[in-house]
Parts: structure tokens; sequence; C-alpha cells
């Protein structure tokens, strides 16, 4: 007899067909779901939420979380507070100790150099981007960086002579990446690395990656705008995050989001005004200025590390290249605000969340 005839035997002699012990897998696989989905819903009842605040990579870092007890909270937490931390000591270009500063220091033309595991990580990150943007997006502008700073300070245009010659080490061409000895290795004179258009979306990954270790999912981490969202918190559709306006200091409208990166890039805090023009702290890679367009850009992507960087890239790129690059980009929706003659003009991706006029009294 074959296997089949067997089968089919032995459920006619308990009393079923085929087809009717089909049927009875079938529910008890809908019975099994239903209490599966009624066992997460009292886990996640007896969630608590826990709010911390910290200063860090300039700015303030806020991480909420759904814990089973203040043990599990202060150890998740702890751990992302702790992720941040290290991450800072290898991104910042202020500090003079930090690894990338180091880097800097000690590059010459032609020699490589190996750095962390975390640095690499970043760097590869940060190329990928740029290639995609064709350089809207780019490290490289370090030399840049450090004329507007001064520029800020004293409240005056950085010496033309001074862009110029920047303008000679600048470009994410020349910077290269040798993937066997994780090692780096700059090809121009002069050469410095700015990870502020980056740094903030990649340690967000980092720390959300660090609690889930202790096994919270439901957490949000806000590096100062750029946020990265894990499960959403329970018996809601997601965290409430607001989208920011031109100008302003609060949120225009929230959305609710979970499992993505959330990241806006504008004027509305960092700039200087010179002669009158506004130069935003975006710098344009390819001239080296200020953005002096009073714009917004929010951008939702996968993870925090490519809502950062297409944050600025966006900005640069302007809202009509802007936008057809957010399109191709999977999983990106982005918003563009533009104030221009005193009129606001919205211009988003497609499927980028509708504007919907929730009361902005409670964000997360």
């Amino acid at each position: 007899m074959s296997r089949h005839n067997l089968s089919l035997t032995m459920s006619r002699r308990s009393g079923l067909t085929s087809y009717g012990f089909g049927r009875m897998c079938r529910l008890i696989g809908v019975i099994l779901a239903c209490l599966t989905s009624s066992i997460t819903s009292l886990a996640a009842a007896d969630l608590t939420r826990f709010e911390a605040r910290r200063p860090q990579m300039g700015t303030e870092v806020v991480i909420v979380i759904y814990a089973a007890d203040q043990a599990q909270a202060d150890l998740a937490m702890a751990a992302g507070f702790s992720r941040i931390a290290t991450l800072e000591k290898v991104m910042s270009d202020y500090d003079p100790e930090s690894e990338l500063s180091r880097l800097v220091a000690a590059a010459s033309i032609g020699q490589d150099r190996a750095v962390s595991a975390d640095l690499w990580d970043v760097l590869v990150a940060s190329r990928t981007v740029s290639r995609r943007t064709k350089g809207a997006f780019d490290i490289t502008v370090g030399p840049y960086s450090r004329l507007w700073r001064r520029a800020r300070r004293q409240g005056e245009m950085p010496d033309p002579e001074r862009l110029a010659t920047a303008a000679e080490s600048v470009g994410y061409q020349f910077l290269r990446l040798l993937p066997r000895q994780q090692a780096v290795e700059f090809l121009r004179a002069g050469m410095r690395l700015d990870l502020g258009g980056i740094g903030k979306g990649f340690a967000a990954d980092a720390a959300l990656q660090a609690m889930q270790t202790h096994g919270v999912t439901i957490a949000l981490v806000d590096c100062g705008g750029d946020i990265v969202l894990g499960d959403a918190p329970p018996g809601r559709a997601g965290w409430k995050v607001g989208i920011a306006g031109v100008g302003q200091g609060y949120a225009e409208y929230i959305v609710e989001l979970s499992g993505v990166g959330v990241a806006t890039s504008g004027d509305a805090f960092q700039f200087v005004e010179i002669d009158g023009i506004r130069y935003s702290h975006i710098i344009h890679p390819r001239t080296g200025v200020g953005l002096t367009s009073r714009s917004s850009v929010t951008v939702i992507a996968p993870n925090g590390t490519d809502a950062d960087a297409l944050a600025s890239a966006v900005s640069v790129l302007g809202p009509s290249e802007g936008l057809r690059l957010a399109d191709r980009w999977r999983g990106v929706e982005a918003q563009v605000l533009v104030l221009k003659n005193g009129q606001l003009l919205r211009r988003t991706t497609r499927r980028f969340p509708s504007a919907a006029q929730l009361t902005p009294t409670a964000v997360y």
C-alpha cells in the first residue's frame, strides 16, 4: 500500500476524511495563532514605559523603552547610552583624541591606516551614500566645515582663497577604503573627515541594537532629532514622531511609525547670517558654501544611518532632484518644505505619511 493510501486509510479509520482532517488542522492553526496573539498581548500589557536623557554627541539623547521591570530597563538603557558614548569617542571631529581626529592627524598621502570596526562601518556606509547621491552627501567636506565654523563664530564669510584651497582636498573619491586590511588611505593632502551628517543616525542605530541584546525591542532613540524606532508601543500603531516645519521649534504635525529611522535637516537652529544672507550649517560639497534656501527636509528610511545621510543629500539636491533620489531608494520616503517669498511649499514622495493634523501634545 502506498504512503498516500495508508495516510488516507488512517484518516478514515479515525472517522475523518482527508478533507475533514485538513479542516481540523487549519482550525487548530487558527486557535494556536489566537492563543499566541493573546499571550503576546498580555505580555505587552505587562510592560512599563521608561525614559532617560543624557547630554551626548553635542546634543541631548533621549531613550524611551518598554521593559518588564526596572532592572531590565536599567540594563538596556545603560547599554544604549554606553554604545553612543563609545561611538562619540570614535567619530567626533571636535575631540582631538577621537579615533577620527587621530586618523586625520596622522594621515599621509598613499599610506593606509587600519581603523576600528566601528569607524570602518560608518565609513563604508558613508561611501555607499556618497556614490548613490553622486557626492551630494560627502564626509570629506571637513576642510569646508572648519572654515564655516570659524565663519559662524566671527560672523563673516570664509576667505575665498581658503575655500579654493580647501576644495582641492574635498571629494569622496579621494578617500580609499581597503577591505582586506580594514584600512583607510587619503589620496589628497589636507583631507579632513566630518561625520556630522551621518554620525547621529549611525549611533542611534547602534544604541537600538545594543538594547535589543537585553530583550528590549520596543524602543526609541532620539539623538537630537535623528530618531530610530523599534517595535511599536503596546496597543499602538507606532511611536508618535513630530514632523518639523520651517523655522519652527515644534512639530508641524505628528505621524505614527515603527521599525524605521527618521531624520530632519534644515536651518531652523544651525545657521549664520552674513550681510543679510542666511547660510545653513549644511555645506554644498561642490561649492563649499552653506545652503541659502530656507527649507526643511524630513526623511524616513529603513534605518537611522540612511535617514540621517539622505536628509543632508536631499537638502543639497533640492526638491526635484532630491525627491527623485528618495523615490529610487528602497524603503525611503521624504518631504521637502521650502519657504519662498513668504509662502510654504510642500513636496513629498508618493508614500510619505499624510499631514494629518493630529494634536501635537505628546511626542513619542
